[in-house]
């Protein structure tokens, strides 16, 4: 059976940017991914499971030859504060000597990102860049201070929607929502 918390929390949220907002974003990401890495061969990596959303949304957006892989680490399961990092799946050996474009949901705190992009440098990707759909305004981060590409920026409040969850639950949201406090 299905919380009430999880219903009551998408019910009461607040939307921070609608659908087309979400959309406009990607668009905007996809044309400076192009521009960077079109002719260039990369290697993208999802990083699971916020980035799976967004990745899909990019893919059919950049237009010239590259490769979709995944990374899976973990960090807050069903919860909504991270603990230590786990790996489910960890960055292929396909990394080496590439340029690699991981694409995340979100740049938080940056601790699983910046784990992500030291496991490509230390497999010998050529290069790491990082793509998120949201970026949180927070003073000091404790890990990747700052992305690539990156689609909307928010004030740091509990996000979900467009690949981000909230318990494992709302990822499907569209539009981006904070819960209430």
């Amino acid at each position: 059976m299905l919380d009430k918390e999880i219903i009551s929390t998408r019910q009461n949220a607040d939307q921070l940017f609608t659908e087309a907002d979400v959309e406009q974003s990607i668009d905007n990401m996809a044309t400076q991914i192009t521009a960077r890495l079109e002719g260039r061969n990369p290697l993208l990596l999802t990083v699971m499971n916020g980035g799976m959303v967004i990745t899909s949304r990019l893919l059919s957006r950049l237009d010239f030859p590259l490769q979709v892989d995944y990374v899976h680490p973990t960090r807050y399961g069903n919860e909504t504060s991270g603990k230590a990092l786990e790996w489910i799946r960890q960055p292929p050996a396909t990394v080496k000597g590439r340029t690699v474009l991981l694409i995340d949901d979100i740049l938080d705190q940056g601790i699983t990102l910046q784990s992500v992009v030291n496991s490509c440098q230390d497999i010998g990707a050529s290069e790491v860049l990082t793509a998120v759909l949201l970026v949180k305004l927070i003073p000091q981060r404790a890990g990747l201070t700052e992305t690539d590409f990156f689609g909307i920026s928010t004030p740091d409040r509990y996000i979900f929607g467009s690949g981000m969850d909230y318990k494992t639950y709302w990822r499907n949201g569209t539009g981006i929502f904070a819960v209430r406090d």
